[in-house]
């Protein structure tokens, strides 16, 4: 019996260790740390992967968000739509420009934003929409865009999890007005480190983010605007840049992998299997999984967690808490049961094993662990 992480990255590694290495090497001997023809080189390439004119390299994903508002000039008074079941970063950077985050509840197959409820939550206060591309699902873009028209909003695409995605044949991020992705080492297209990008069809938006990653500097030690540091290191840029030409193949198998995934645990009673949309191309991020049994605390899944690991495999839970009830926005003034379905999918969420370069033999393995807690939980 193997040990099965949720994700190797020693394996993606072993395979181009060595044109990782080379081009670590060519940064180092260049001198060229910051900035530079690398990172330029990095930044034309993804924007020309994802069909759009501009690219703009940034230090994190929560960083590309936190950008992207802050060109559009959404600040004080201000409220941004978004989903209560992600990563904090998407609702931390609108109150980091002092706007207000407005959450609408989920929908239980996709884990995404509920369009059917986007439209009750807009005030006159709403300045823009940011849907997240959850676990490499991608949002109903078309809805999403048709309501931003109507009601004159912005959208920032939270493309984290779903680099390579596709809503009805485009790479989302470049649907919305902006799209922002993260580099961290676990996403589709990892960084050694941390990183991000923007990317927009927008060239205004797109200098407003280059000068304000650059401390609102317009030339050499003048500025116009108080932005921050938030630089894509040359490093990373050249492992972005070795990484880049694989990723379809990676998500390729990806998508794969989550297709045995369906096929061996469709038979398991008391299991809610993701569903990709048929307009979409999932990248999944995450394969994630609900357990629906005795489901009102987390405690059922929890325990069959916790005997996963006693049998060598490691899942997940993302998330255990959904944004709305985190202890950071109780002043906020939503309460239990206002967004149920984001509150009940917490406690019934988990993530299996996935990652380009699981086997067969591994998703076996996890799937014929699975059925033993389950036995054992109910017993």
């Amino acid at each position: 019996m193997r040990n099965i992480p949720p994700i190797d990255l020693k394996r993606q590694y072993q395979a181009i260790g060595e044109q990782v290495s080379a081009a670590v090497q060519d940064v180092l001997t260049s001198g060229r740390y910051i900035g530079g023809p690398m990172v330029e080189s990095f930044e034309q390439q993804f924007a020309a992967y994802m069909g759009v004119s501009e690219g703009i390299a940034c230090n994190s994903g929560t960083d590309a968000l936190y950008l992207a508002l802050r060109a559009l000039q959404i600040g004080s008074g201000d409220e941004v739509i978004t989903t209560p079941f992600t990563f904090i970063a998407t609702a931390e950077v609108i109150t980091a420009v002092g706007a207000k985050p407005v959450f609408v509840d989920i929908d239980a197959q996709t884990f995404n934003l509920d369009v059917n409820q986007l439209a009750a939550a807009i005030t006159d206060k709403t300045k823009a929409i940011i849907p997240v591309h959850l676990f490499g699902q991608p949002m109903n873009m078309t809805a999403i865009m048709d309501i931003a028209q109507d009601y004159g909003l912005a959208v920032i695409e939270d493309c984290a999890q779903a680099t390579g995605a596709e809503w009805s044949g485009q790479k989302v991020g470049s649907i919305g007005h902006i799209g922002c992705f993260s580099f961290f080492p676990t996403k589709n297209l990892g960084a050694c480190g941390d990183g991000g990008a923007i990317i927009t069809n927008d060239k205004s938006i797109a200098a407003t983010i280059r000068q304000l990653r650059e401390h609102g500097m317009v030339s050499r030690y003048y500025h116009e605007a108080t932005g921050i540091n938030s630089r894509l290191d040359a490093l990373q840029a050249a492992i972005l840049l070795t990484k880049l030409p694989y990723l379809d193949r990676w998500n390729d198998a990806r998508r794969e992998l989550a297709a045995t995934y369906q096929q061996l645990l469709q038979s398991i009673p008391g299991l809610v299997l993701p569903q990709e949309q048929p307009e979409s191309r999932c990248v999944w991020n995450q394969y994630t999984i609900r357990l629906t049994q005795d489901s009102s605390s987390g405690r059922f899944r929890d325990e069959v967690r916790n005997q996963l690991q006693k049998l060598g495999v490691t899942a997940m839970v993302y998330y255990p808490l959904p944004l709305h009830l985190q202890p950071v926005y109780l002043k906020l003034g939503y309460q239990m049961g206002q967004l149920p379905v984001a509150e009940q999918i917490c406690h019934e969420v988990l993530a299996l094993p996935i990652f380009p370069e699981l086997s067969f033999e591994e998703q076996q393995q996890v799937v014929y662990s699975l059925k033993d807690c389950l036995v054992l939980e109910r017993v």
